[in-house]
């Protein structure tokens, strides 16, 4: 029997109340990605996306709609079940990289698995750190750091726990254009050694093109797919 879609989101509506009157975010997304895919989301500032992928994320809770991820409904997810379930499934790459400033590089990429309850935490941590070619970082702390490397740091830590989706929100929109393709690169490459299914939101449609899919978005809707490989189905 063919496998369910890791990611399946189904009619997501997400509405905001606001002194003007409700204000529609997203209006109703569907969307399928296969284990192992990899899938762009493009769009104009404004379209949703990176709503969208704090919805796949369980940050943002839809007004409407089902949101399962790797067979779990996690829309029906209170808080803490909700912290579980990213930390054993979901990686997340932020714009601002949002490591902790008084923690070194190791720390930082520990986290995840001190919550977790690993023994072996920081040597897991040292080893993703070297798989980012930053081991003779892992004393220095953040604002030590150049962009590049606190994105590389960042990286390491979303992948840490060998999560079974990996999400990116803008992750070389603070970067110049060399290091930005440095990190991409590493993306691609982490996703193909770990056999991650990745979910990369950028304004880049060159970039985006670099994945399976690219899928675009404006005002809130799927408006078109471009489709690299036959693996991910949206708005059938």
């Amino acid at each position: 029997m063919p496998q369910e879609p890791i990611i399946q989101l189904k009619d997501i509506h997400l509405t905001l109340k606001s002194d003007a009157g409700p204000v529609n975010i997203l209006r109703g997304i569907d969307l399928n990605v296969e284990a192992g895919n990899t899938v762009g989301i493009v769009g104009p500032s404004g379209s949703g996306k990176s709503t969208l992928m704090s919805i796949m994320a369980g940050l943002e809770v839809p007004t409407s709609g089902s949101v399962v991820m790797a067979g779990e409904h996690i829309e029906k997810l209170d808080e803490d079940a909700l912290a579980r379930f990213r930390r054993e499934n979901i990686g997340i790459v932020f714009q601002s990289f949002h490591l902790i400033p008084t923690m070194t590089a190791l720390e930082n990429i520990a986290i995840p698995l001190e919550l977790a309850g690993r023994e072996d935490a920081f040597d897991v941590a040292a080893a993703k750190l070297d798989s980012v070619g930053l081991k003779d970082r892992a004393t220095h702390y953040p604002s030590q750091l150049s962009g590049g490397e606190q994105q590389r740091v960042a990286l390491a830590r979303a992948v840490c726990t060998d999560p079974k989706i990996l999400l990116a929100d803008e992750p070389t929109g603070n970067l110049d254009g060399k290091t930005g393709d440095l990190i991409v690169e590493l993306m691609f490459e982490l996703h193909s050694r770990l056999d991650t299914t990745m979910v990369l939101i950028t304004h880049d449609d060159a970039l985006a093109r670099q994945c399976n899919h690219l899928i675009r978005l404006e005002d809130g809707k799927v408006v078109d797919i471009e489709e690299m490989m036959p693996q991910v189905a949206a708005g059938e």
